[in-house]
């Protein structure tokens, strides 16, 4: 049974319900811009272009905006975010209404992917703040998992229907309004409050952001394992559009359909994680990551698209438990005074990993096919796996490294970070959480 204590959490009802939007609005835009871009290029490499601009160039300056915005009141913060992506949507959809510039939409959708990048941060940093302090960050992390892989069971789907019998503006407007309703939502929640340190200036906070990762073992590991995971992993994401039209002859609304596929096994994926509170969170990071390679091994050998689908369901839920998983144990290790901070470089780290896997898809399916793109996921993911098995990542302690000696703030998030470590190991490796609910 969920847990529902987190929901008297201060903020948490606005930030949970801010996210949902949200995940709704970048399923229905990132399928629509993939179509978009797809229809009018017909290139697996246009398409493999535009995942990267909406994720990797924006992962250079994120943290460093990130930084400069932390101490400022988060919800008006986040509710300019918001609506600056809200225009830009707009701007797209207006765009390409008649003449369609795939370098104007690579910029749009960078700008995009700058703005996305820093509110995710603000937005995790704000959960992080109040749900540690109430001792339910994992809670509270498992119950906005499971609401956010229900909308995006039906994001995709939408996005089919819209992008197929309305045109792909429709469904990019669509998009530009969950952006305005997040911002409405946000903008309420009175409560919302970030740890930061404000005499440090924003090149302080950035550079103690940095160390907290270089001086704790541990969570470099775990920063390093995700990223390799994301970025083989992404080698499918950009074709899985050539995958359903021209592989499976299914079109745009069997493209919706096997990402829903995928959306409906992470819903159950995150059930499975709020109902698995016995287990340590590595442990179902690994069992999680293992069940997303066999989702992609599947796929690569799918005849059609119902056995497609199946696949995708399993891949699914290994994605859900593992993102949730892994995330929680990274805000656990990491200070609060530095979540922002930290958050920030982790988010452009899982941005700028998939990037290599948009190129790396790309060019396999130009040069073979899609189903050649998805063996080398599960390959991939698979070997990530095995690595990690053999080399679990809670073994090193941050003991294991000096602390690093550096002026003012910078040199207290290194010392704080290390004794969290500390904590944080023992309270998500060593001792098992009872049972939620």
């Amino acid at each position: 049974m969920l847990d529902l204590r987190p929901l008297r959490s201060p903020g948490f009802r606005h930030l949970a319900l801010t996210a949902w939007v949200n995940e709704l609005g970048n399923w229905v835009g990132e399928v629509a811009l993939a179509i978009l871009v797809f229809n009018r290029t017909g290139s697996p490499l246009a398409t493999a272009a535009m995942f990267l601009a909406l994720r990797f160039l924006p992962s250079l300056l994120a943290p460093a905006l990130t930084a400069r915005v932390e101490p400022l009141a988060p919800r008006y913060v986040l509710a300019a975010l918001f609506l600056l992506e809200a225009a830009i949507y707009l701007a797209v959809a207006a765009a390409t209404a008649r003449r369609f510039s795939l370098p104007l939409v690579l910029c749009l959708v960078a700008a995009d992917g700058l703005l996305a990048i820093t509110a995710t941060a603000l937005t995790r940093t704000a959960l992080a703040t109040g749900l540690t302090h109430d001792g339910l960050l994992r809670e509270g992390n498992a119950l906005i998992n499971v609401g956010a892989m229900v909308v995006i069971a039906g994001g995709p789907a939408l996005a089919g229907v819209l992008s197929a019998t309305n045109g792909t503006g429709t469904a990019l407007r669509f998009d530009a309004g969950t952006f305005l309703a997040a911002a409405l939502i946000i903008v309420s929640a009175r409560q919302l409050r970030i740890e930061s340190d404000t005499d440090a200036g924003f090149r302080g906070r950035l550079r103690a952001g940095l160390l907290t990762l270089r001086t704790r073992p541990t969570l470099t590991r775990l920063v390093v394992a995700i990223a390799l995971a994301i970025g083989l992993g992404s080698v499918a994401l950009p074709v899985e559009v050539i995958f359903a039209k021209r592989t499976l002859h299914a079109g745009d609304l069997g493209y919706g359909l096997l990402l829903s596929a995928w959306g409906a096994g992470m819903v159950a994926g995150g059930v499975g994680f709020a109902l698995a509170g016995r287990l340590t969170l590595m442990t179902v990071l690994g069992a999680s990551a293992l069940l997303e390679a066999l989702g992609y091994g599947g796929l690569a050998a799918s005849p059609t698209l119902a056995a497609a689908c199946a696949c995708s369901f399993v891949g699914g839920i290994g994605n859900s438990a593992a993102w949730v998983a892994a995330r929680t144990a990274l805000q656990e290790r990491i200070p609060l005074r530095g979540q922002a901070a930290v958050m920030a470089v982790v988010e452009s780290a899982n941005q700028t990993a998939p990037a290599l896997g948009f190129i790396a898809g790309g060019a396999i399916t130009a040069l073979s096919s899609p189903r050649a793109a998805y063996a080398a996921s599960a390959l991939g993911v698979a070997a990530v796996v095995a690595y990690f098995t053999l080399r679990p990542i809670d073994r090193v302690r941050a003991a294991a490294q000096p602390a690093a000696r550096t002026p003012g703030h910078a040199g207290s998030a290194a010392s704080d970070a290390r004794r969290q470590e500390t904590r944080a190991h023992t309270r998500t490796v060593s001792t098992p959480r009872p049972p939620t609910g």
